[in-house]
């Protein structure tokens, strides 16, 4: 070959079978040949294993695929380019004209607005209905075309939750599918009930230090198969270069999850002796209203604390623009604490009545606690309590 075509064509270096790399390479590569057109027709097929074309499948993203379909205790899986991609993704696949999805006003704000103002263009109903309500629930779950229910447990941004076991009997016992957003629960969390479909936003505890975005989708083979040639189609694929991120904030989740739940835990404690706050919102306290649901379905309880400022919003302004250590910012799951004002950044779509039933206030705050030291913490809560 002349030096123009070498360029292009460079001499492959093979890797001996007994010489794997420690970390997995990145195959940052969009498309994949074969030796022949019949190996090409053999792939399309099926009858042989193999990549053609990354939108489609890529060895980076299978592994990545495969990891948290192990941790979620599931068989398959389907990356996306974020949470909310891979959100709107079951939706769109799930659901059609004349159907009728059940989801909880508890829950992440672009839910409600795919459901409502997207699904709603195309002919799908929504009925919205509060987590604590059960029997508004089970008449929305009798509807003659439910198709599906969508939930969250721990929920954004105040952490209730369903029992879970409660709410899968009720639907499969109609016929009819669940979605769970995972995200704040985790990979190593509720694998072991009947839910269909887990969504996860990768950009959170998965990829951990907020320079990664992505979403993935995880299920069972049985119920990928009639919905792959959609996710393909739906072109929100993940990049191979975000998915190596991702996996490398992998090898250090469960590190991470533990030390921000143990910490999250200490300082919704501390926050509840504090005069200026009227109510304190963290699994791990006995006073959450789901304490008993929680401890029996999680392991571990999570970085996500909420409060109530007895000041009201004008309180919320003055203590968030004290904080120091804080970020104000939205997401979660970083190694650097976060601070959100909830009915600003999670409840803008909804009403002060439907605010107040769904535990938003306008002195909510939500906290996403990281991994700075507990006690730089908590003198910067004080120090931003005391402004008050």
């Amino acid at each position: 070959m002349r030096p123009r075509t070498v360029l292009q064509h460079l001499p492959p270096v093979e890797v001996p079978s007994d010489n794997r790399p420690l970390v997995a390479p990145v195959y940052q590569s969009v498309k994949f040949t074969l030796s022949s057109l019949e190996e090409v027709e053999a792939l399309f097929s099926g009858n042989r294993a193999g990549f053609m074309y990354s939108r489609v499948s890529n060895p980076t993203g299978e592994l990545l695929i495969r990891t948290l379909a192990s941790l979620q205790q599931r068989a398959a899986g389907e990356l996306f380019s974020s949470g909310v991609a891979a959100l709107s993704a079951v939706l769109f696949a799930l659901l059609k004209s004349g159907d009728h999805a059940v989801c909880f006003y508890e829950c992440y704000k672009p839910t409600r607005f795919i459901l409502s103002s997207m699904l709603g263009k195309f002919g799908v109903t929504s009925s919205f209905v509060h987590i604590d309500d059960l029997e508004t629930i089970e008449r929305a779950l009798s509807a003659p075309n439910t198709k599906l229910v969508i939930f969250e447990t721990p929920t954004n941004p105040v952490t209730r939750a369903v029992d879970i076991a409660w709410l899968c009997e009720r639907a499969q016992s109609r016929g009819i599918l669940t979605v769970c957003d995972n995200t704040f629960a985790g990979f190593h969390n509720h694998g072991q009930y009947p839910i269909d479909f887990f969504i996860h936003s990768l950009t959170k505890y998965a990829g951990g230090h907020g320079d990664v975005m992505g979403g993935v989708v995880l299920t069972s083979k049985e119920h990928l198969r009639p919905l792959r040639e959609f996710f393909i189609d739906y072109g929100a694929a993940l990049d191979p270069g975000a998915a190596a991120q991702v996996l490398k904030g992998m090898k250090t989740y469960f590190l991470r999850y533990e030390s921000e739940s143990k910490a999250a835990c200490e300082i919704a404690r501390w926050l509840e002796t504090r005069a200026e706050i009227s109510k304190v919102l963290h699994p791990s306290l006995e006073s959450h209203p789901d304490h008993q649901i929680l401890r029996r379905q999680m392991k571990g309880f999570g970085s996500i604390i909420s409060f109530d400022l007895k000041g009201g919003e004008a309180a919320l302004r003055k203590f968030i623009n004290a904080l120091k250590l804080f970020q104000l910012t939205g997401s979660l799951g970083s190694t650097e604490s976060l601070v959100a004002p909830a009915r600003l950044f999670y409840g803008g779509d909804l009403d002060s009545e439907t605010c107040r039933k769904a535990g938003i206030s306008p002195g909510t705050i939500r906290l996403s606690i990281g991994l700075e030291d507990i006690e730089d913490l908590k003198e910067d809560l004080a120090q931003a309590l005391a402004s008050l």
